[in-house]
């Protein structure tokens, strides 16, 4: 007997699993930690989640799609391994394997990562490396996509930038994007406790001098706008193409629209979602 979730099915809509089998419900709750990388969403979100299954015996399948044939490979190798790992690592589990559909390099993907080989043997002759660095360089960028998060309300309520740079993590009011901030800078390695400073360098983790902090604001808000703009062009691309089917838990996104009114808006880079040169 196998549990089994499907795009469209009853249980599949935005947000909810009503009467989903449970055994499949476990394997869509550990992908929804796993993350789009640029995007920084969870896969489940973003509805890139066709389906999800577990039999009795601990045999677990997950299909994956993007918005488009072309999606940047490396992007979806992150997303197809990462999920191989979550999957992976819950106990009801024995095999687990993760389907990547209708991409051009969906062969190469999945044999990749149900290997082990890694991105570089996946694509052997094409690859010049693995993926840490496209990795971190992405973290980077959540970490200042969420500093805009966390200090845009602070700077709105009259907090000026030398108090800023004196802030720290202990002292700004919890919240969700807080928290959220805190796990990207762990991620890299970052100072993330409580007596860590709100401003860093993303690079080296030192403090922010004063006169750093206003360019330090507009990079991080430019950042979180460029990312949420992406974020609605792939949501629209996929609806287009699945004809609005949503995906396993795919919800609305929780951050705010963007303030198109900001003087120090700057359009978002439609660049950012074509592929590195790994």
């Amino acid at each position: 007997m196998t549990a089994e979730l499907t795009a469209g099915s009853q249980g599949a809509g935005p947000g909810r699993l009503t009467a989903s089998p449970a055994g499949a419900g476990v394997v869509l709750a550990a992908l929804a930690g796993v993350r789009d990388p640029e995007l920084d969403e969870p896969v489940t979100s973003l509805g890139f989640v066709a389906g999800a299954t577990l039999s009795a015996d601990g045999e677990a399948e997950v299909r994956l799609r993007l918005p488009t044939y072309f999606c940047a490979p490396n992007f979806a190798f992150l997303m197809v391994a990462d999920a191989y790992d979550a999957v992976s690592a819950l106990p009801e589990v024995r095999t687990a394997r993760i389907v990547l559909e209708e991409h051009f390099a969906s062969e190469a993907i999945n044999g990749g990562v149900a290997a082990r080989a890694g991105f570089a043997r996946a694509f052997d002759g094409e690859a010049v490396g693995e993926l840490d660095g496209l990795r971190a360089d992405f973290l980077r960028k959540a970490v200042m996509a969420g500093t805009d998060q966390v200090c845009r309300p602070l700077a709105a309520a009259g907090t000026e930038p030398d108090a800023l740079a004196r802030l720290t993590l202990g002292e700004v009011p919890h919240s969700p994007a807080l928290h959220r901030l805190r796990e990207r800078r762990a991620e890299l390695g970052l100072p993330s406790g409580d007596g860590a400073p709100l401003l860093i360098d993303v690079v080296t983790g030192d403090p922010l001098r004063t006169e750093a902090v206003p360019l330090h604001l507009r990079r991080a808000h430019t950042t979180r706008i460029s990312l949420e703009a992406n974020s609605g062009i792939c949501r629209g691309m996929l609806a287009h193409r699945y004809r609005g089917t949503a995906g396993l838990g795919q919800e609305a996104p929780d951050h705010q629209a963007p303030d198109h009114e900001s003087p120090d808006h700057e359009a978002p880079d439609h660049e950012a979602r074509a592929e590195e040169d790994q």
